[in-house]
């Protein structure tokens, strides 16, 4: 048999090569505008103009026993708990109903999930159910009739935001728990899943904004005031530079602890993500088959990760990689289970058999799907109808191509940018592990932004814009990040999986494994950037500019005279191709992802038939 041609590992230096360019857009749009909000917290004076040193009255004024400050967190720490209520219980636990159900009733509740990800406008639902408050309106839309009443108002937003994000919060809590059922340590991935569920719910909910500001402005009497609108209101409206900047570095701060909680328990637990082989049958097996007796890997040429041969004796070397399928473990080491995944591209064992799932599991799988449906349509009804009623005069606004141009350009080119520079240096970090088994710890620097918006960084960023004169330009429509923080950690995730199970090279084993993902998160990230109401309303007083949330949004405010169609933020050629694109990635990448956690790398996947 003729061997392989070994290729050459390659040297850990290009590891750190591939990392700067994260870490020179970490230093420019992370941390130098942080830098640049704390000092302004210590400052007085207005937007423009001089100020002067206000030591830390600024912080009085937001923490004293009478500050804005705490009200407001208060408030928005409490419209966290029931979208994480729904996260905690009806996420998992429909996520083991279709994963225990089979492939097509999973693969059914991907695509529906996905639906919901590609259609959800925080500034639509907000139009939308301010339509309850005609009084010709009917169903469950007239709640919004209460926030008129300050003793009512909170109550009511909260229940609002709950129904509104439910079909958002399945979309991302069940494909973040899918793959922890099927990788082999289940209990510790789903512990390790749920904690990062938690935490980035929380981070999402302290920096609500554009319900806030659309519903109700946080009135009446403030009693619906958000942190992030507080922030808005003081620094924009209020033109208090230092104070606002007090509360942005507040909020920060509270992120910051987030985002380093989160890293603490991606790194401690050893989580990664795995690509399995893609499935020889329709159906999955609920668990790993173990091989047949007496099977064995080839034992001559095989290789370690990169193509480097092994050592005599075929026992893999004592580095952070797992042995490979079959091989045995180090000298001393404790011996692994054999239920391992195949190797990414790799066929399973021999005499494998996939075993179906019982009637009773598709059954409750069905029905679980049915009911987590019929609840999100139900909830989503006041968005839906909208859809489809006018809503009376339109507003002046630029053409509808325009405003398409400038909520979906600038959001395409920030992504490509941000998760393009994640990638480099997930590689880095990941793939080419320049640190070893330690190589994870680099994400720390990255982790007090990880959960970070464009709000606790909109101060500095709209004051170094102004500074160089790009306000009311196209190009300030671009978010001004170079890199992704959630795409850097995903993706080093995933390419440490893959490492950690091929025996190809770098390229063919890792970059071109984990394209997928990067183009996934792209799409993603462009579709979170098009929704952003906070930043195209700070850079674009222009008309001509306003983005599909600010064109939405705008006319609530009593200028414009009219409303704009509640579909515009979501536009059907876009939500097509979206969805398309989002129900190819969920059916051929994102169903053969396996979470584990710990040093074991047994991952459940399907085998072929006898």
């Amino acid at each position: 048999m003729t061997s392989r041609t070994a290729p050459q590992t390659p040297p850990p230096a290009l590891g750190w090569l591939l990392l700067m360019p994260a870490v020179f857009g970490m230093l420019i749009t992370l941390v130098l505008p942080t830098v640049q909000t704390i000092a302004f917290s210590f400052r007085s004076g207005g937007l423009v103009g001089p100020s002067e040193s206000a030591g830390l009255k600024n912080y009085d004024t937001i923490l004293g026993a009478t500050g804005s400050l705490w009200p407001a967190l208060g408030f928005t720490l409490s419209l966290t708990i029931m979208p994480l209520l729904v996260a905690l219980v009806v996420g998992p636990l429909l996520a083991l109903a279709l994963d225990r159900a089979g492939a097509w009733p999973r693969r059914a509740g991907r695509i529906l999930l996905a639906l919901s990800l590609v259609t959800f406008s925080p500034a639509a639902v907000a139009v939308s159910w301010l339509r309850g408050l005609d009084p010709a309106a009917d169903g469950l839309a007239t709640m919004v009739r209460a926030f008129t009443d300050p003793a009512t108002a909170p109550g009511t937003f909260r229940l609002v935001v709950a129904a509104a994000t439910f079909g958002l919060v399945c979309a991302l809590a069940v494909p973040a728990f899918l793959p922890a059922l099927r990788g082999g340590t289940v209990t510790g991935a789903m512990v390790a899943v749920a904690g990062v569920v938690v935490l980035a719910a929380v981070a999402a909910g302290l920096q609500t904004f554009t319900l806030s500001q659309a519903l109700t402005r946080g009135g009446p009497l403030d009693s619906t005031m958000t942190i992030a609108l507080l922030q808005y209101t003081v620094v924009f409206q209020m033109a208090r530079l230092g104070v606002g900047a007090a509360i942005a570095t507040a909020t920060g701060v509270i992120l910051g602890v987030l985002g380093l909680a989160t890293a603490l328990i991606v790194v401690l637990s050893g989580l990664r993500i795995a690509v399995t082989a893609p499935p020889a049958t329709d159906e999955p097996s609920p668990y790993d088959q173990p091989p047949p007796p007496g099977w064995a890997p080839p034992a001559t040429n095989e290789t370690s990760p990169y193509g480097q041969p092994l050592p005599p004796g075929g026992a893999p070397r004592a580095t952070d990689k797992a042995p490979l399928y079959g091989q045995p473990p180090p000298p001393g080491g404790a011996p692994r289970a054999t239920d391992k995944a195949p190797l990414y591209g790799q066929p399973p064992p021999p005499g494998g058999r996939a075993r179906r799932p019982s009637v009773v599991a598709v059954v409750v799988g069905v029905v679980a799907l049915l009911v987590v449906t019929v609840i999100a349509v139900i909830l989503a009804w006041p968005w839906l109808s909208a859809l489809f009623t006018p809503a009376g005069p339109a507003a002046p606004a630029p053409s509808g191509l325009r405003v398409q141009l400038n909520t979906w350009v600038p959001a395409l080119v920030g992504a490509l940018v941000s998760v393009g520079v994640a990638y480099l240096g997930a590689l880095g970090i990941g793939g080419l592990r320049p640190l070893g088994r330690h190589s994870e710890w680099l994400l720390l620097p990255f982790a007090p932004w990880l959960l970070v918006g464009a709000g606790p960084l909109s101060v500095a960023n709209w004051n170094n814009l102004r500074g160089l004169g790009l306000i009311d330009t196209f190009v300030a429509l671009i978010p001004p990040l170079l890199i992704s923080v959630p795409a850097l950690f995903v993706l080093t995730l995933l390419c440490k999986g893959l490492v950690m199970r091929t025996d190809r090279d770098f390229l063919s084993g890792v970059v071109l494994p984990s394209l997928p993902m990067a183009g996934i998160l792209a799409g993603a990230v462009t579709l979170v950037n098009a929704q952003d109401l906070l930043w195209p309303l700070l850079v674009a007083q222009d008309r001509e500019l306003a983005t599909a949330p600010v064109a939405q949004v705008l006319p609530l405010s009593g200028f414009g005279g009219g409303v704009v169609e509640v579909g515009v933020t979501t536009p059907l050629l876009v939500v097509g191709l979206a969805l398309a694109v989002a129900v190819a990635a969920q059916l051929l990448y994102l169903d053969r992802l396996a979470i584990t956690v710990g040093g074991d790398t047994r991952s459940r996947v399907p085998a072929p038939p006898a």
